[in-house]
């Protein structure tokens, strides 16, 4: 009874601090929403879509850490997200945690979930961490991904008994998923265990866009009906991608969403790399202002579901021109996923 009402709290806490990010984020445009930020490239496993990772990369060290936290703080940002690589292999994970708080901002991680053990669980709780993805590419693992069900069910069910942060277990389909109705497995067991459940599209090793065969249609759309409503649901956006048809909308990446890898660089997402390519410690509100009105060329066929939900507050407003000449060129080493 004491942990479904600590629960509770915290989840009402989550909404209210929710509530107020959003009327924040419809009053003015100049800060990011959310930002996702790299403490570490390497990760424990090697799933053949993926581009994000690599097998050899040192942990960002955590004064490092603090200095960027603290100019996302600087510059309004609202949520924070951890990303990968495995963030779970940072060694100062929690610290990071800790000063994403301290910033007032929200917390979140995404992680493939193998290194999650009860005390681990437990450490994040009082790290302050307030939402966990965990994505769960198949029901049993094969070639292109270890992220199975079979494997990781044990890990949900310690998160069901551990967690007091929320909880959403994401699903895939299209390119390189050989059984797409594996995804209706795994959303079932996530809301039987209590959690949200969605259902993303997935990109081919290249970043590329494979529009959905009609079985996976199908079951992206059965997935829908288990989702609950949450803005995090840009069915629109979804549905286009599914057929492999492009989305007309104002990408805000740059602005209100940034992507910070690892080296400190300020990109407009994971699949687009090297743009604008500024360090996040020289990053102003004049950069925010000027990418807030760039025309991303990339944003027709686009599956980052993230920069749609942020981009959906401003898709009225602020028109957009195309971008100038990159500020970045092929010579530093950064690429762009075409």
């Amino acid at each position: 009874m004491l942990t479904k009402l600590r629960r509770g709290a915290r989840a009402l806490h989550r909404n209210l601090r929710g509530a107020k990010m959003v009327a924040r984020a419809l009053a003015a445009t100049d800060h990011p929403l959310l930002a996702h930020i790299i403490p570490m490239r390497r990760c424990n496993l090697a799933c053949t879509y993926c581009n994000e990772f690599d097998d050899f990369s040192k942990p960002v060290p955590i004064e490092e850490m603090y200095r960027r936290i603290d100019k996302l703080g600087a510059l309004g940002t609202s949520v924070v997200t951890i990303s990968g690589g495995e963030p779970l292999m940072h060694p100062e994970l929690d610290d990071v945690i800790r000063r994403i708080r301290a910033n007032d901002m929200v917390a979140g991680l995404i992680t493939n979930g193998y290194l999650l053990v009860a005390d681990r669980i437990q450490r994040l709780n009082r790290a302050g961490l307030e939402w966990l993805q965990i994505s769960i590419d198949n029901v049993n693992p094969d070639e292109v991904s270890k992220k199975s069900l079979k494997v990781l069910d044990k890990k949900l069910q310690l998160l069901a008994e551990h967690a007091d942060f929320h909880v959403n277990i994401n699903s895939v389909v299209g390119s390189g998923i050989s059984h797409p109705q594996d995804a209706l497995v795994i959303g079932k067991r996530a809301v039987e265990l209590g959690f949200s459940s969605t259902i993303g599209i997935i990109h081919d090793s290249d970043g590329q866009l494979q529009p959905l065969a009609e079985e996976e249609r199908r079951i992206y759309h059965e997935m829908q009906a288990l989702e609950k409503s949450s803005f995090t649901r840009v069915n629109a956006f979804q549905d286009n991608i599914a057929k492999g048809l492009p989305n007309n909308w104002r990408c805000r990446a740059g602005a209100r969403y940034l992507y910070i890898c690892e080296n400190g660089l300020v990109h407009y997402c994971s699949q687009q790399r090297g743009y604008p390519g500024i360090p996040l410690e020289k990053y102003t509100r004049e950069d925010l202002r000027r990418e807030y009105l760039t025309e991303k060329s990339c944003a027709p066929h686009c599956t980052v579901s993230c920069v749609h939900q942020v981009s959906i507050f401003d898709s009225w407003r602020a028109p957009q021109h195309p971008a100038d000449v990159p500020s970045v060129s092929a010579s530093n080493g950064l690429v762009q996923i075409e």
